[in-house]
């Protein structure tokens, strides 16, 4: 049996569409983030806690190539974990992304996680922690939106031409296409290339 014609382009329209909304919730989330300015992850981190009312920890975590972060939710408040032996930029990236996980409400099925918290955050009591977002517990489209505002946050805080900016390599140039989408005209979408 083969696929009725034309069943590729809509999937990849109906692609585009989904990409574009998750894009727009996206950007409507980060008009409504306090950014410090000069920008700093954990300063950011700071005024969203000061801004919900509850503190966010930022803890290093030795993964050992295991998961790079994950965010706690306590009854009192938010922990974000990090892969501590990783460069400064790498880091911020986590934090940003276990941040968009907390800020776009993130909630896996309830999974049984006391080991891990044991194993990762020894200070805390399991039977305290009442949610756990480690990155392999996901759904897909969740990954997809905290990786985009997490993208977008950093864009938003170090634009085109920042000095920040000027260490983007190719594979930065790459992700910033794909996730920038210009009207080409007549309906088609072609991404924007930076090139330096």
């Amino acid at each position: 049996m083969t696929d009725p014609p034309g069943w590729q382009a809509a999937a990849s329209l109906r692609r585009r569409w989904r990409l574009r909304g998750l894009r727009r919730r996206c950007e409507a989330r980060i008009r409504e983030l306090p950014m410090p300015a000069p920008f700093d992850v954990r300063e950011l981190c700071r005024l969203v806690a000061d801004k919900r009312g509850r503190p966010i920890r930022l803890v290093p975590i030795a993964s050992d190539g295991g998961v790079l972060g994950m965010w706690a939710a306590t009854d009192t408040a938010d922990v974000i974990c990090y892969e501590q032996a990783t460069t400064r930029p790498h880091q911020d990236h986590i934090i940003l992304h276990e941040l968009s996980h907390l800020l776009c409400d993130h909630y896996p099925a309830p999974l049984s996680f006391a080991e891990h918290a044991r194993m990762l955050l020894p200070d805390l009591d399991p039977a305290m922690v009442r949610r756990v977002l480690g990155r392999t517990s996901y759904l897909t489209s969740e990954e997809q939106e905290a990786e985009l505002l997490a993208s977008l946050i950093q864009r938003r805080a170090h634009p085109p031409g920042h000095a920040a900016d000027t260490r983007r390599g190719a594979l930065s140039d790459r992700i910033q296409a794909a996730l920038d989408w210009q009207d080409g005209g007549a309906g088609h979408h072609y991404p924007r290339y930076h090139r330096r």
